[in-house]
């Protein structure tokens, strides 16, 4: 199977760059998998945001996510990437990451 790339939309890949070191990593291991067609460890459909909408968890050294969508085939989109800071996503993480999905063509 041939590997997708990794497309970020809007700040989603300054959003990434900024997590701490290991954090980082952990989420460039999980979306490297999830370009060779693998699920991550740690995930949970995002079914407010669209179909297909899939949210990475990380637990390092706090609570970090990466919002993405493979079912695409030109590519793994990650529409958003954040710390996650209370038990609820918040909206505007929400919002922001469906803002991106409609860019790309994607439906609730």
């Amino acid at each position: 199977m041939a590997i997708k790339p990794l497309r970020f939309l809007g700040s989603s890949l300054d959003d990434l760059r900024n997590f701490p070191d290991e954090a980082r990593r952990a989420a460039g291991f999980e979306l490297r998998a999830v370009q060779e067609g693998f699920e991550p460890s740690d995930w949970k459909p995002m079914l407010l945001i669209g179909r297909g909408v899939k949210e990475i968890r990380i637990h390092v050294l706090g609570e970090w996510r990466v919002i993405y969508v493979a079912k695409f085939r030109d590519a793994v989109y990650v529409l958003h990437a954040f710390q996650k800071k209370t038990r609820k996503t918040s909206r505007h993480d929400i919002d922001l990451a469906r803002q991106r999905y409609r860019q790309i063509g994607g439906n609730l």
